[in-house]
C-alpha cells in the first residue's frame, strides 16, 4: 500500500507537543515527512529534553499513524531536543559552591513517605558507582541523615581552607554529611522561626569545606515552605527529585512538590518522581506483590504530569532495619532492595546528565519583601 503523505500529517494533528498547547504540525515541530511504498519517517524537534516525552511522543506518533492510516504502516521516528531560546537568559556566571558539580534536591509533598530514606540509599549507591557524594540534610525541625549514617554522636572538626575556618562534613560509607542534627542533642527540639533556620542552612551550605563533588543531595523538610525558598534562594538546583507513596493523600501533595519547582519564578528541572513503599512481598511469598499503599500511583502520576518515572521501591522490613543501625539497605549487594536502587540511581544519572545538556544553568532566585508580602523573583 503507498501511503499518502496528507493523510500523515492529518494524524500527526491529532498529537500535542509535549509543553505546548498546539498540535505538532501547527507548532512547527514536525519538520520532515518522508513516505515510500508502507514506510513512513517522521522528523520532529521538541523542547523536552526528558526520556520520558521523547518516549511517549514516538508512541503517540506511531499509534495514530497505525489508528488513522494503514495499521501495518512501518514508522520511524527521529526527534531532535532543542531547550527554547528564551531559557538561555536564565544563566548565572560561576558555582556558589566551588568543586561541587550538582545539586540535586529530594523533595516530598508530605511527610513520612520515607524521602531521607531514600536519599540516603541514594547517595551510597551513588557512591558504591564511583562518584563522590555529599548530603545536606535540610530538614532542620527532623533531621535523621545523621542516624541512617550511623554518625549521630559525631561533630564536624573544623579545618582550615584558603586561610578561612570551614567545617569538615562527617564522612560515613564513602558519603560526606552535614546536619543541624550534629548541633542539637537528641531530646532538643528545634524551636526556630524561618529567619533563624535560614541562617544555620547558610552556614552549613556555605562555610563547609565540601571538596570535590559530583553529587550534594539536599534532603529537604516535606512540603512546600520558607526553608525551600530560602535553599532556592541560597543555591542554583540542578533538578529535583520528588519521592511519593501510591496513595492518593501522598500524590495529592507531591503534585504540588512538582508544581512547586516548576513555577515560573522558581523554575528548577524535575528529574523525576520515585515511588516508594510501592509493594510488599512476603519472604515465604517471594512471587507476590501485595499493593499496601495503592498500585502506581506514583507512575501514574510522573504520566499525567510529564515528568520522568525514576523507579519505585518495594516496601521491605530490612530498609528500616538498616536506617535504624546507620546502614543503608543498598550498601547490601544482590538484593531486591540494592538492585532497586541500582535502576534508580542509573535513572537520576541519566536524567541529570540529560539536563544538563539541554537545559542552562539554574539561577538561584532572588526573594524579595513588598509591603509585607513575600515576591518570588529570578
Amino acid at each position: 500500500m503507498k501511503i499518502n503523505k496528507v493523510d500523515i500529517q492529518n494524524a500527526l494533528k491529532t498529537i500535542t507537543v509535549p509543553g505546548e498547547g498546539a498540535n505538532m504540525v501547527e507548532s512547527g515541530a514536525v519538520t520532515n515527512i518522508v513516505t515510500f511504498a508502507d514506510e513512513v519517517i517522521v522528523d520532529l524537534t521538541i523542547s523536552n529534553p526528558s526520556l520520558q516525552a521523547r518516549k511517549k511522543t514516538e508512541v503517540e506518533i506511531m499509534q495514530a499513524i497505525h489508528r488513522m492510516v494503514y495499521e501495518k504502516a512501518q514508522v520511524k521516528v527521529n526527534i531532535k531536543v532543542e531547550a527554547p531560546v528564551e531559557n538561555k537568559t536564565n544563566v548565572i556566571k560561576g558555582n556558589p559552591i566551588p568543586g561541587i558539580k550538582n545539586i540535586v534536591a529530594i523533595a516530598s509533598g508530605k511527610g513520612g513517605v520515607g524521602k531521607s530514606t531514600v536519599t540516603a540509599n541514594l547517595a551510597v549507591t551513588l557512591a558504591k558507582m564511583g562518584f563522590n557524594i555529599g548530603i545536606l540534610d535540610a530538614d532542620i525541625y527532623g533531621p535523621s541523615v545523621p542516624i541512617m549514617f550511623d554518625v549521630a554522636s559525631e561533630r564536624p572538626l573544623s579545618v582550615n581552607v584558603d586561610g578561612k575556618s570551614k567545617m569538615k562534613p562527617v564522612e560515613n560509607h564513602g558519603v560526606k554529611v552535614l546536619s543541624i542534627g550534629f548541633f542539637t542533642r537528641p531530646d532538643q527540639a528545634v524551636i526556630w522561626r524561618g529567619p533563624m533556620a535560614s541562617k544555620a542552612l547558610n552556614q552549613m551550605i556555605f562555610d563547609a569545606a565540601w571538596g570535590e563533588l559530583d553529587f550534594l543531595l539536599l534532603d529537604l523538610p516535606p512540603g512546600t515552605g520558607d526553608i525551600h525558598l530560602s535553599i532556592m534562594q541560597a543555591l542554583p538546583i540542578t533538578g529535583a527529585v520528588v519521592v511519593s507513596t501510591p496513595q492518593n493523600v501522598a500524590l495529592a501533595d507531591a503534585k504540588k512538590g512538582v508544581a512547586m519547582f516548576q513555577q515560573e519564578s522558581i523554575n528548577v528541572p524535575v528529574l523525576g518522581i520515585i515511588e516508594n513503599m510501592a509493594y510488599f512481598t512476603p519472604a515465604e511469598l517471594p512471587d507476590n506483590k501485595y499493593y499496601i499503599f495503592g498500585e502506581k500511583g506514583a507512575q501514574y502520576l510522573a504520566q499525567d504530569l510529564d515528568v520522568p518515572f525514576l523507579g519505585e521501591v518495594p516496601l521491605v522490613q530490612s530498609v528500616r532495619e538498616a536506617g535504624d543501625i546507620g546502614r543503608p539497605a543498598a550498601l547490601q549487594e544482590n538484593t531486591p532492595i540494592a538492585d532497586a536502587f541500582n535502576d534508580i540511581t542509573k535513572n537520576v544519572v541519566e536524567q541529570t546528565v540529560a539536563r544538563n545538556e539541554n537545559l542552562p544553568a539554574t539561577e538561584a532566585i532572588k526573594i524579595t519583601t513588598m509591603a509585607g508580602c513575600s515576591a518570588v523573583k529570578k
